[in-house]
């Protein structure tokens, strides 16, 4: 039974290691917890051999069917841009998909979303050429007044119907290559004024207002998205008041898997971030998250806050038998999702003149939009 705990606990967590190699330490940790899988930031990616080394070595200590995460939005986060090249931030790829201007090798009588789909074909073939799996995008927050200088470029539009045309064909890219995406950040920071990276966000939004607005690209995509990622904002104007939406049983079991009816992997935003851990302690947010309905708990940088994380769901199934058997549940459920989702290998590395190919088309693709955008602008001074 020990055994059994310790292996659905560490199932249950996504973590982040220090740089481009295992060090002796991590290998140890990483034998004794098990993971879900990994995520990896630009700390760890020097080039795509030296990336797939490192998720080879690093998931064979991980649970089956792993997960190989990075953040691939396109602009201002995007981690293999140093290593491949720059994909273009979301926003820009969704004004060019409404743009009537032609495109360099597009036109606006393409099928819609035709340069969204793109977008999303290359940022898959990118992750994959480095061996990832997941790619924690899109962005589905509304592009509002009120969190634009924290999300910037990041959201495509106002409106939930904008923010579903892009992402839908988005995620239709990623599946044609075999990538797993993710939509974020559930229920919606488009409402925020902070970053949740520092402190908790009390997005001061009603509930008819996010379930109308915030909350209908999860309702369009319910069965378009393999995972979606929590944020940690608070909504004290809806019955989920001041709690994070990440450890709120209203959130995420009854909004998310009751009213919205999503079944897919429900994935926290990382539990490092102020945005909890000024919240509470992470021995008491693992916890919470568990209980509250969520799948799997991403921790992406210090191994003392995963080692802490991993012990108190230990101690907390070993104090409830209730917990106990929610966690062993939660574990078994995730085990089946896992199963489905990352059943392939990991594909062949690219040859040189393959990775070239891919880093040219990645270019060209990044100075189309580039190009449209200065021609949108000529042509709103011309009109002005």
């Amino acid at each position: 039974m020990k055994t059994e705990l310790r292996h659905a606990a560490g199932s249950l967590l996504v973590v982040g290691l220090a740089g481009a190699e295992l060090t002796g330490l991590e290998r140890a940790w990483l034998r004794l917890v098990r993971p879900a899988g990994v995520i990896l930031f630009r700390r760890n990616i020097a080039d795509a051999r030296q990336t797939r080394a490192l998720l080879q070595e690093a998931t064979a200590f991980c649970a089956a069917h792993s997960l190989r995460c990075v953040d691939v939005e396109g602009g201002t986060v995007d981690r293999l841009r140093d290593a491949l090249a720059p994909l273009p931030a979301a926003q820009a790829v969704a004004k060019a998909s409404s743009h009537t201007l032609a495109i360099k090798g597009h036109r606006k009588d393409q099928a819609p979303g035709s340069l969204a789909r793109e977008h999303g074909e290359l940022a898959a073939r990118a992750v994959k050429s480095f061996g990832f799996n997941v790619t924690l995008a899109p962005v589905l927050d509304l592009a509002l007044p009120e969190s634009a200088e924290v999300m910037g470029t990041r959201v495509t539009a106002p409106t939930a119907a904008g923010v579903v045309e892009y992402a839908r064909a988005f995620l239709a890219g990623l599946a044609a290559q075999g990538v797993e995406g993710c939509g974020k950040h559930f229920p919606g920071l488009g409402g925020g004024m902070r970053d949740s990276h520092l402190e908790t966000p009390a997005i001061q939004r009603g509930w008819r207002e996010v379930w109308r607005e915030d909350l209908e690209p999860y309702r369009e995509l319910r069965d378009e998205l393999p995972m979606v990622m929590v944020n940690h904002a608070a909504y004290p104007k809806t019955p989920g008041k001041k709690q994070p939406a990440s450890i709120s049983p209203f959130w995420i079991t009854t909004v998310l898997r009751r009213r919205i009816g999503y079944r897919g992997i429900i994935f926290s935003d990382d539990l490092e971030m102020g945005g909890i851990l000024k919240f509470m302690p992470i021995e008491e947010a693992v916890i919470a998250a568990v209980r509250a309905g969520t799948d799997l708990m991403e921790i992406c940088h210090s191994p003392e806050l995963i080692l802490r994380a991993y012990e108190a769901l230990l101690a907390e199934g070993e104090r409830s038998a209730a917990f106990r058997r929610l966690l062993e549940a939660h574990a078994r459920e995730t085990v089946r999702k896992r199963a489905k989702l990352f059943a392939a290998a990991t594909p062949a590395a690219l040859t040189p003149r393959q990775f070239e190919a891919l880093r040219t088309r990645v270019l060209r693709f990044s100075e189309a939009i580039a190009k449209a955008q200065r021609e949108a602008a000529a042509l709103e001074a011309q009109c002005a």
